[in-house]
């Protein structure tokens, strides 16, 4: 393969590596029975006059399966931190001791666990489209370098054979990932 194909081969894996990352950190986000650091990391809440996320406002850790403890690095911080839990769309009550939240993850009605299911195949479909269009503009650039001469038609049907290949293998990854948090969402 000529060195133009090798690039455009690498490029592709390093981008749709960063899709099947990011699909995997949405899925983490989404509230399954069990708790979960990622939850809340995230959530933004104000802190000595900025938006911050909890994450780098508290430690967060997981004393039982379905409890978190939220503490905060400054108690100045404790109610801001609640604030911002209480209006996430988490649903979730924080109990304060006045250094710490707790945050306790009552079981998931089928109903619920549907809807999530739901969302999370939502997520997966939107991290395939985004490789989807990796693949769509590479192969653009693989046509256009075939059409200004930098790459015969034979090196251009390799690549576009490595890049099929690059891209199924990164959809492999993202339904691994909704698979095991379909299991996860729907386990009692």
């Amino acid at each position: 393969m000529s060195e133009i194909s090798d690039l455009v081969i690498e490029d592709a894996r390093e981008r749709m590596a960063k899709a099947v990352s990011h699909a995997k950190s949405e899925f983490s986000s989404v509230r399954s029975g069990r708790a979960a650091p990622e939850l809340v990391e995230k959530i933004t809440c104000e802190a000595y006059g900025v938006e911050m996320k909890v994450q780098e406002l508290a430690s967060v850790s997981v004393p039982e399966a379905r409890q978190l403890l939220v503490t905060p690095h400054d108690a100045a911080n404790l109610e801001s931190v609640e604030r911002g839990i209480i209006n996430s769309d988490l649903g979730l009550a924080p109990s304060s001791d006045g250094r710490t939240l707790r945050l306790n993850f009552p079981p998931l009605t089928e109903e619920r666990r549907k809807e999530m299911v739901k969302l999370v195949k939502s997520m997966a479909e939107d991290a395939k489209v985004s490789i989807r269009n990796i693949r769509r503009d590479l192969r653009k650039d693989l046509e256009s370098s075939e059409k200004d001469g930098d790459l015969s038609s034979d090196e251009l049907e390799r690549a576009e054979k490595n890049l099929d290949e690059v891209t199924k293998s990164a959809e492999a990854d993202i339904d691994g990932a909704l698979s095991h948090k379909e299991q996860e969402l729907l386990e009692v």
